[in-house]
Parts: structure tokens; sequence; C-alpha cells
């Protein structure tokens, strides 16, 4: 079992960076698949980036790639998303989301553990 819990959310203007970061505690991190998750008010979560248990494989929306970087340090149980050239429409809560032995990890159901979500608000 695994806790998840997200920093790093806050308001930025449109153009801004942030890094979100997840720090994770239980057992064997190292053998976890992670992803990030966005949830905009009165929309359906929605997939964002997410990166293999070894650090080998990341996958991203098609909506951040090119803006956005997922990595992970294992020896740390961390994993983090440098979220640059900020749009409003980045503007969600964002899930931190762990899972073993994952098939599809672009998929959020695939994923066992979850983060309560940091707040990212981008103004224009």
């Amino acid at each position: 079992q695994v806790q998840l819990v997200e920093s790093g959310g806050g308001l930025v203007q449109a153009g801004g960076s942030l890094r979100l970061s997840c720090a994770a505690s239980g057992r064997s991190f190292s053998s976890y698949d992670m992803g990030w998750f966005r949830q905009a008010p009165g929309k359906e979560r929605e997939f964002v980036a997410a990166i293999n248990w070894s650090g080998a494989r990341t996958y991203y929306s098609d909506s951040v790639k090119g803006r956005f970087t997922i990595s992970r340090d294992n020896t740390k149980d961390t994993v983090s998303l440098q979220m640059n050239i900020l749009k409003p429409e980045d503007t969600a809560l964002y899930y931190c989301a762990a899972g073993r032995y994952i098939a599809v990890l672009t998929r959020a159901r695939e994923y066992g553990y979850w983060g309560q979500g940091t707040q990212v608000t981008v103004s224009s």
C-alpha cells in the first residue's frame, strides 16, 4: 500500500511555470507506475502524464506534450510534474496516482492509489 501527498500548486499567470511534487510513503515505491491526472470544475478527470516504475517510459496527453515533464526519483520516493508555458485551460485540481503492473498508464481506473490533489490556477 502507498499513500500519496501532492504539493506545489498555486496561482500563476499564463505563460508561467509550476512544479508539482508527489511524495509517496509506504513500501516499494520503485515498483509503482505513477501518473498525474487533473479535473477542472464541471469536467471529468483527465490524464495528464505518466511514468513507468523504472522511469524508462513516459506518456503525455496531447494538450500538455512539449510543455510538461514528468520525472521520478526512486531514491526519494517522489514523482514530479514540471509545468511550463501554463495556459488558463490548465486550471484544475491535479492528482497524483500510483499503481502496479498497469497495462495502460493513461487510464485512470488502472491506478489503485490517489492523493488528495493540489490546485493549479492559471490566470489570463
